[in-house]
């Protein structure tokens, strides 16, 4: 089974791994290791650097009992000396996953069409289903379930908000989408979402979308490969950021990295309120929770 969007899992099976990542959290803590995964090794595959992808696998691999390996741009022949399919062939003969972060999706979704292992999307421009794993698993802890909690996103319909809205779809949190004209989430997702029977609101005022919001969600306005855009983009955010008069008293979330005085203020992120480091740590979490899940479809 392949996990390239959050919605490839059933709604029982989100639960499923929420419940075992909650639990493996809880048994062996941060650093604590089991042999759930004794003598498997996980192949990640990196288009794009990373922090808390990078590390949060390898080290869940290592807790659990596995091995990762890195293959980095410069490392394989992914997309330039070989086919994707023939890097997915090969990798698939070696390894017990495969993890990927890279810019296109189609190679995501055609590494899974020929690697005859679970294939985990680590990140891709359309998608971030491990991230939204983990976004799920932080407001769970922060109210106990997901009932008549209200998230405001706001900022861009990147990647990350679109595998939040339908996570959030999923497990029927009420999110209201705040984006500038143009930058919102796509129809497609919106109708993912409403097939769980939960879409989104979507609004263009930040303030309107904040104001019955339990918790509130950025992520940077410049992703990625974008950097071309950044002047058109600061301009088009402009009254987007989330400052504490913005915030008031409700948690923050963020993905991270943060780019501090654009989305989000500095005084914003060192706030009691934010809660990114719990929804940092819980990437180690979820990635662990889904990846002995995984392991047990096999």
């Amino acid at each position: 089974m392949d996990v390239l969007d959050v919605d490839d899992l059933t709604t029982d099976e989100l639960a499923t791994v929420l419940d075992r990542a909650a639990a493996i959290k809880a048994d062996h803590g941060a650093g604590a290791t089991s042999d759930l995964l004794d003598q498997q090794t996980l192949g990640m595959i990196f288009e794009k650097p990373s922090t808390r992808t990078r590390v949060s696998f390898e080290t869940g691999m290592t807790q659990l009992g596995g091995h990762a390996v890195f293959l980095g741009p410069d490392d394989i022949h992914l997309g330039h000396g070989e086919p994707v399919k023939d890097t997915a062939r090969a990798l698939g003969r070696y390894v017990d996953f495969i993890m990927a972060r890279v810019f296109d999706h189609a190679d995501a979704e055609e590494l899974a069409a020929y690697a005859e292992v679970p294939v985990i999307n680590g990140l891709t421009d359309d998608a971030h289903p491990c991230q939204t794993l983990a976004d799920l698993l932080t407001v769970r802890e922060q109210f106990g379930d997901f009932e008549d909690v209200s998230v405001a996103w706001v900022g861009d319909g990147n990647n990350v908000c679109q595998s939040f809205v339908i996570g959030a779809a999923m497990v029927g949190l009420d999110l209201t989408v705040a984006t500038p004209e143009g930058y919102g989430i796509s129809d497609d997702v919106a109708d993912r979402a409403a097939g769980f029977g939960n879409a989104p609101e979507t609004t263009h005022d930040p303030e309107a979308a904040v104001a019955d919001a339990d918790v509130v969600y950025s992520d940077v306005w410049v992703s990625m490969g974008q950097e071309d855009q950044r002047g058109q983009k600061l301009e088009d955010f402009d009254g987007f950021q989330i400052t504490p008069d913005l915030l008031g008293d409700r948690p923050f979330m963020h993905c991270l990295p943060a780019h501090r005085g654009e989305e989000v203020t500095d005084e914003t992120i060192e706030s009691d309120n934010a809660i990114v480091w719990d929804q940092a740590e819980n990437r180690l979490h979820a990635q662990k929770g889904l990846l002995a899940w995984l392991a047990e479809q096999e």
